[in-house]
């Protein structure tokens, strides 16, 4: 399994964990968790990005598209709750 969809898989776990501790935690919400989450998961891709160009010595444009690939999934299923839960509300 690569190192790309290990990190995906990761963020997708970390998506739930996070939107479950916004469903159980009233005071937090779904919403913020969702908001929550995209703010730590950028931060995460970001930080594997620099992994990939300053230790494994990629180019900042062949990490690009990793980069993406890494934020948008686990993104895309944050976004979707935010969506639900700002409709909710």
């Amino acid at each position: 399994m690569s190192r790309t969809t290990v990190i995906i898989i990761a963020g997708l776990v970390l998506v739930v964990v996070f939107l479950a501790v916004g469903a159980l935690v009233r005071a937090i919400g779904l919403k913020r968790a969702a908001e929550d989450f995209l703010l730590v998961w950028l931060a995460i891709a970001l930080f594997n990005m620099a992994v990939g160009v300053f230790e494994a010595g990629y180019t900042v444009a062949e990490e690009l598209p990793v980069l993406g690939l890494i934020f948008a999934v686990p993104g895309v299923v944050a976004f979707a709750a935010w969506l639900y839960a700002r409709r909710r509300a």
